[in-house]
């Protein structure tokens, strides 16, 4: 009979200090921050930029990162986050993802992966639809300041205002003569 209680009460112990460890585990992946996650998989801190607001990440990598608002990087080229950003994290790259685009000349185009090589050869490389850009590791090491930009601004056609203000001079230019 002693012998059953002190087994009992040996895998309730087992048990109980499982949850503790699993409590613990849980309770510091909450509070890293989505800075200290991208390097523990591998990727440097400067791929999401400053001003998120919150994230979350499950158990099959899939993570969402949201930002106070639309923002603009400067890197080599000019990254564009939307509020909310997606994918699939895993070790060395990121999949799936949603809400981040890149320009090239004049053209947006979304970025659908990033990756690093393992072991690293300090190039990090963005699926950009039909190509591979590369870049620099180095440029990436921090997360960067994140311009709001305005709709408004990047499509000067698309704001109201804009044929009112310009409207004389371009009719001036061309000498275009409106009919009453």
């Amino acid at each position: 009979m002693v012998a059953v209680v002190a087994v009992l009460l040996f895998f309730t112990t087992v048990v109980i200090s499982a949850s503790a460890k699993d409590v613990a585990v849980v309770a510091e992946q909450q509070s890293a921050t989505i800075y200290q996650i991208l390097q523990s998989h591998g990727l440097p801190m400067g791929l999401l930029p400053k001003g998120i607001k919150e994230f979350s990440l499950d158990d099959n990598g899939r993570f969402e990162v949201h930002l106070s608002q639309a923002c603009d990087a400067k890197f080599e080229n000019i990254m564009r986050y939307d509020r909310n950003v997606s994918g699939i994290l895993s070790y060395g790259q990121m999949g799936s993802l949603s809400g981040i685009q890149s320009q090239e000349l004049f053209i947006w185009l979304p970025v659908n992966g990033i990756k690093v090589d393992i072991p690293s050869s300090g190039l990090i490389y963005f699926d950009v639809g039909v190509i591979f850009k590369q870049f620099s590791l180095s440029l990436f090491e921090s997360p960067p300041d994140c311009t709001p930009f305005n709709l408004r601004e990047e499509n000067p056609i698309a704001d109201k205002s804009y044929g009112e203000k310009y409207s004389d001079e371009v009719h001036d230019v061309f000498d275009i003569k409106l009919k009453p």
